[in-house]
């Protein structure tokens, strides 16, 4: 045997096998796809399954969080009687940062366009309050800061506290 013909003879081989190696991939190919669609879609359900609590619990938490900065719901916590307009301001605005710091993280479980409108709620609540205040007198007291807000709400057609708990509750829909 020369070794051209051994050439040849090892070429056709390695082609055979090549060959024989591409119809297996090909037959094998979508099992071999399957299966990893299947271990994907495996984890993916696990992962769920431990992120769904905590997702929950976000929005529970912002829930309590929009109810305790409802300012019908903050006066009747901080109004005292007898207490001045700046302290009773003051006193608001640091219980609404303080409610806010402690549920920052929950951003992390919730859409990106509620926890926009949780965010814009609180701006716009602390801004309410200043608003009120720099309406009043400078001798005001703290009730009359009570009842400029109190009447503001009751202004707006539509209670911005209660359409974001809506906003809430849709979402947590999303995720049955």
């Amino acid at each position: 045997m020369n070794t051209q013909q051994i050439l040849i003879d090892i070429v056709t081989l390695f082609a055979g096998i090549f060959a024989a190696l591409m119809a297996v991939y090909y037959i094998l190919k979508s099992d071999i796809q399957r299966f990893f669609d299947l271990k994907n879609i495996e984890l993916n359900k696990e992962s769920r399954a431990h992120i769904l609590p905590l997702r929950l619990q976000a929005h529970e938490r912002l829930i309590i969080f929009i109810d305790r900065i409802n300012p019908a719901n903050l006066l009747v916590r901080l109004h005292q009687q007898g207490i001045a307009i700046a302290t009773l301001q003051a006193g608001i605005l640091n219980e609404i940062r303080s409610e806010y710091q402690h549920n920052i993280t929950q951003q992390l479980y919730v859409d990106g366009v509620t926890w926009g409108v949780v965010r814009k709620l609180k701006d716009d609540t602390i801004a309410m309050i200043n608003n009120a205040v720099q309406g009043l007198p400078a001798d005001a007291n703290g009730i009359e800061l009570s009842k400029a807000i109190l009447q503001h709400m009751a202004s707006i057609d539509e209670n911005p506290y209660d359409l974001t708990i809506g906003l809430i509750k849709k979402d947590i829909h999303k995720l049955f």
